[in-house]
C-alpha cells in the first residue's frame, strides 16, 4: 500500500481543500456547528477510510443529509438528542451490513449510475460559477436545486452579474487553463505535485501578488477559505444526550438517516468504482459496517452524519490516487488543519478550489458520455437522462429514485415486449412455433406470454421450450397449464412443452413428432427437399438446431419409413450427415463410404430408395480434406484399400488446374480432386442406372452435388 505514496499523499491533500469548505457548508445548510461538519469529515476519512475496503470513495458530510439534519434538529429540539439518533443509525447501519444488506447496490442500474455521475458534474458546474467569480453568497456544499438562502441554482448563477471579484476571474481562468494544459507541460512529471495542488498554490500566489502590486484585483477574506479558530478540546466534544433514548422520535429519525445515508453511500460506491480506472469491486456489506462505525463515532463525539460523497471521491480519483491512503491523508489533514493549519489554509481563494470542482465536473458531464448513452438506445437514455435532470432540479436522492422509476418502467416494457425468444421452424411441410423461456421467468413476464399464446392461429403446432429457464413464477406455470389443457384443445393447436424443472411437478407433453409420414413424403417436390437440407445445414452452422424428440421419433417411426432423399456421403468421422443437415430419424437413407465412390451395391440400393420407397433426392456429397482422396493423390498401396483408392483415379485425372504439385499435401489441389470425384460419381449414377435417368429426365428426382467443409460446416451445393 505505501509503495504508492507518492500518488496518494498529494491526492489526499487535494481531496482535503475540496472537502474542508464543503464540511462546513454542509454543517452550515444543516442547522449544526460548524466544527459537526470538520469532525464528521476526520472520522470519514480516518476511520470509515481505514474500515472500507473501497480505494477511491472518500466519506464525509454529505449534502444530500443536510434537510434531513436541519429539521431532525429542530423536530428534537436539541443538537445533543439528535447525536444520539446519530448513534443509533449507525449501529442500524452495523446489523444492515451484518445482515448483508449491500445487495440492494447490485440491482441499481447502470444507467442511473451514469446519469447521477453526469448529474452530479452538472451541478458541480453550475453551483461552482459563482464561486468562480467571486460570488460565494451561497455555501460551497449547497447542491440542491432549491437553496437555504431563497435562491435557486439559476437565480444563483443570474445573481453573478450584480457583484462579482475580478481578482477571482483572474484567478479562476489562469487556475482553469492550468488544469486543462498540465499535460502538456514538463510539472506533470513532478509526482508530488498533482495539477489540482499546483492550483491551489497558485492561487495564494497570485492574491498576494495582488495584494502588494494590484490591489483593485486583491480578493477580499470573504471569497476565501474560512476555518473556525480552535479554542480547545472542549469545543470539539458535544456528546449526545442519552438520556432521550425512550423518545419514539429519536428512534424514527435513526432509522431514517440510517437508511437514507446507506442508498446514498451505495449509489456513490457503486458510481465510483465505475470512475476507477482499475475498475476494482468493494463489498457493499463492508462499505455499510465502515459507515455504521463512522457514524456511531460521529454521533458519540458531535459529528453530523456521514456517507460516501461522490464529489469528493471523484476529486480523488482525479488527483491521480491509487489506495485509501489517500482518503485517510484527506482526514489527517482535516484535523491538523483544525489545530495547526487555519491560519494559512484560510490564504485559498474559492476560485481556486472552484475551478478544480469545474474541471472535475467537466469529466464526469462530457459529450462523449452522452454521446454513448444515446447509441444505446432509447431505454439507456431516457431514464439516463431523467436521471440527469431529476436530481439538477431536486437533490441526489430524490433525482436518483425518478431515475430508478422510470428506469423500471423500461423494464417492465422489455419484459412485455420480449421476454422470450419465438421462433418460426419449418420441418418438411409443416411450420413449427417455437417458444423459448428465458432462465428467469417472472410475474413481469406473465402478460407478454398470455398475449401470445392467445393470439396463436387455429390448427398450429407449438413447442413451449424451459429447458434453460432455472425460475418459472408460478403465475406463468398457470399460463402454460391453462393453455395446454384448454385452449389449446378449442383451437385445434398442438403442444409440445419441454424442460419445465422437477421442482414445478412439471407434466411434460408431447403431442406431435415431425417426422415423415407418406403423405408429406409424397407431396415434397425435389427442390424443396433440397431447400429442407439447405435449411438444415445453415442451422447446424449457426448452432441453432430443431428440436428432434428422438425418443419419440423411435417410437412414430418404428411403423415404417418415408426418407425424402439418399445421400452418399463419406466414411469421415467428421461428415455425419444427419448433423450436418440436421436431420431427425427417418429422414434420409446414409449411405457412407471412403471417398463416397459408387459401386453396384451402392447403385442399387439407390434404385431401391427411389423406385420402392419413394425418394426423390440424391446427394452425392465429397468434403474437403478427404483422407481417401489424400491417399490416392499420393497413390497409396494398401491391401484392399488400394482397389478402393484405385476408383478415384478418374477424378485426379481429370483435375487439370494444377499442373504442379499434384498430390496429397496440396490441400487445395486435394479439394479440386474431391469435387472432381462428385461430378464424376453423378455421371456414373445417370449412365449405368437407366431407372434413375429416365425418372431425373422426368422431373421426379433430382441429383444432386456438394462439398462440406470441415473447417466452417457449410455445405456448398453444385
Amino acid at each position: 500500500m505505501f509503495k504508492n505514496l507518492k500518488y496518494d499523499l498529494p491526492a489526499g491533500l487535494v481531496v482535503f481543500l475540496v472537502a474542508l469548505p464543503l464540511c462546513l457548508g454542509v454543517a452550515l445548510a444543516s442547522g449544526a456547528p460548524l466544527l459537526s461538519g470538520i469532525i464528521s469529515g476526520i472520522i470519514g476519512g480516518t476511520i470509515v477510510g481505514f474500515l472500507s475496503q473501497s480505494h477511491t470513495s472518500v466519506s464525509g458530510p454529505a449534502a444530500g443529509l443536510s434537510a434531513i439534519v436541519l429539521s431532525s434538529i429542530l423536530k428534537l429540539g436539541s443538537f445533543e438528542t439528535f447525536l444520539l439518533a446519530v448513534v443509533m443509525a449507525g449501529a442500524f447501519q452495523i446489523v444492515l451490513g451484518l445482515f448483508k444488506g449491500g445487495f440492494i447496490a447490485n440491482y441499481i442500474p447502470s444507467n442511473v449510475i451514469k446519469g447521477l455521475l453526469a448529474a452530479i458534474g452538472v451541478i458541480l458546474i453550475l453551483k461552482q460559477i459563482p464561486h468562480a467569480v467571486g460570488y460565494d453568497k451561497d455555501p460551497e456544499d449547497d447542491f440542491s436545486f432549491s437553496q437555504a438562502d431563497g435562491e435557486n441554482t439559476f437565480s444563483e448563477l443570474l445573481q453573478i452579474f450584480n457583484y462579482f471579484s475580478w481578482g477571482a476571474i483572474v484567478v479562476s481562468m489562469i487556475s482553469l487553463f492550468a488544469l486543462v494544459y498540465w499535460n502538456k507541460t514538463r510539472l506533470k512529471d513532478i509526482q508530488l505535485l498533482p495539477a489540482s495542488l499546483f492550483v491551489v498554490f497558485l492561487g495564494i500566489f497570485l492574491n498576494q501578488i495582488f495584494k502588494l502590486y494590484l490591489p483593485n484585483l486583491y480578493i477580499q477574506e470573504s471569497h476565501l477559505v474560512n476555518i473556525p479558530k480552535f479554542e480547545g478540546y472542549q469545543q470539539l466534544l458535544v456528546l449526545p444526550n442519552f438520556s432521550e433514548i425512550g423518545n419514539h422520535d429519536v428512534w424514527i429519525i435513526a432509522f431514517t438517516i440510517a437508511i437514507v445515508a446507506s442508498l446514498e453511500t451505495l449509489l456513490n460506491l457503486e458510481a465510483v468504482e465505475n470512475l476507477d480506472p482499475e475498475k476494482r469491486l468493494a463489498s457493499p456489506n463492508v462499505e455499510l459496517l465502515a459507515q455504521g462505525a463512522g457514524n456511531m463515532l460521529a454521533g458519540f463525539i458531535g459529528g453530523i452524519p456521514i456517507t460516501s460523497v461522490i464529489v469528493r471521491s471523484s476529486v480523488n480519483i482525479n488527483a491521480g490516487s491509487k489506495t485509501k491512503l489517500s482518503s485517510i491523508f484527506h482526514g489527517i489533514f482535516l484535523l491538523l488543519s483544525l489545530l495547526l493549519l487555519g491560519p494559512f489554509l484560510n490564504l485559498i481563494p474559492l476560485a481556486s478550489l472552484a475551478s478544480i470542482l469545474l474541471v472535475t465536473g467537466y469529466k464526469l458531464t462530457k459529450i462523449e458520455l452522452y454521446k454513448d448513452m444515446y447509441s444505446r438506445g432509447y431505454n439507456q437514455f431516457i431514464p439516463f437522462v431523467s436521471t440527469i435532470l431529476a436530481i439538477v432540479f431536486t437533490d441526489l436522492l430524490v433525482g436518483v429514485l425518478i431515475g430508478l422509476g422510470i428506469s423500471i418502467f423500461y423494464l417492465l416494457r422489455s419484459n412485455f415486449n420480449n421476454p422470450f425468444v419465438i421462433k418460426k421452424e419449418t420441418l418438411h411441410l409443416d411450420e413449427t412455433i417455437r417458444i423459448e423461456l428465458p432462465n428467469q421467468v417472472s410475474f413481469l413476464n406473465k402478460a407478454s406470454i398470455q398475449d401470445t399464446l392467445w393470439n396463436i392461429p387455429e390448427n398450429s403446432k407449438v413447442i413451449i421450450d424451459a429447458t434453460y429457464s432455472d425460475y418459472i413464477d408460478q403465475d406463468v406455470l398457470d399460463i402454460i397449464n391453462d393453455f395446454k389443457n384448454t385452449v389449446s384443445g378449442l383451437k385445434n393447436i398442438k403442444v409440445n412443452v419441454l424442460g419445465i424443472k422437477s421442482l414445478y411437478h412439471p407434466e411434460d407433453r408431447i403431442e406431435f413428432v415431425n417426422v415423415l409420414d407418406k403423405a408429406t413424403q409424397e407431396k415434397l417436390a425435389p427442390d424443396e427437399i433440397l431447400e429442407i437440407l439447405k435449411n438444415g445445414n445453415e442451422r447446424f452452422v449457426n448452432g441453432k438446431w430443431a428440436e428432434k424428440y428422438l425418443k419419440q421419433q423411435v417410437n412414430a417411426t418404428s411403423f415404417g419409413q418415408n426418407p425424402f432423399a439418399i445421400v452418399l456421403s463419406c466414411i469421415d468421422s467428421r461428415t455425419t450427415t444427419e448433423h450436418i443437415f440436421d436431420l431427425g430419424l427417418g429422414d434420409i437413407f446414409s449411405v457412407r463410404i471412403a471417398g463416397n465412390i459408387l459401386n453396384e451395391d451402392i447403385l442399387g440400393s439407390m434404385e431401391f430408395g427411389i423406385h420402392e420407397i419413394g425418394v426423390k433426392l440424391i446427394v452425392v456429397l465429397g468434403h474437403t480434406k478427404c483422407g481417401a482422396i489424400i491417399g490416392a493423390c499420393n497413390h497409396v498401396k494398401l491391401g484392399n484399400l488400394t482397389t478402393l483408392l484405385n476408383k478415384i483415379q478418374p477424378a485426379i485425372d481429370s483435375e487439370t488446374t494444377f499442373t504442379l504439385n499434384r498430390n496429397g499435401s496440396n490441400l487445395e489441389f486435394v479439394n479440386k480432386v474431391s469435387e472432381q470425384n462428385v461430378f464424376l460419381t453423378i455421371e456414373r449414377i445417370q449412365k449405368e442406372s437407366p431407372l434413375i435417368a429416365e425418372l431425373e429426365t422426368a422431373g421426379k428426382i433430382k441429383i444432386v452435388g456438394g462439398l462440406y467443409d470441415v473447417e466452417t460446416g457449410i455445405v456448398n451445393f453444385y
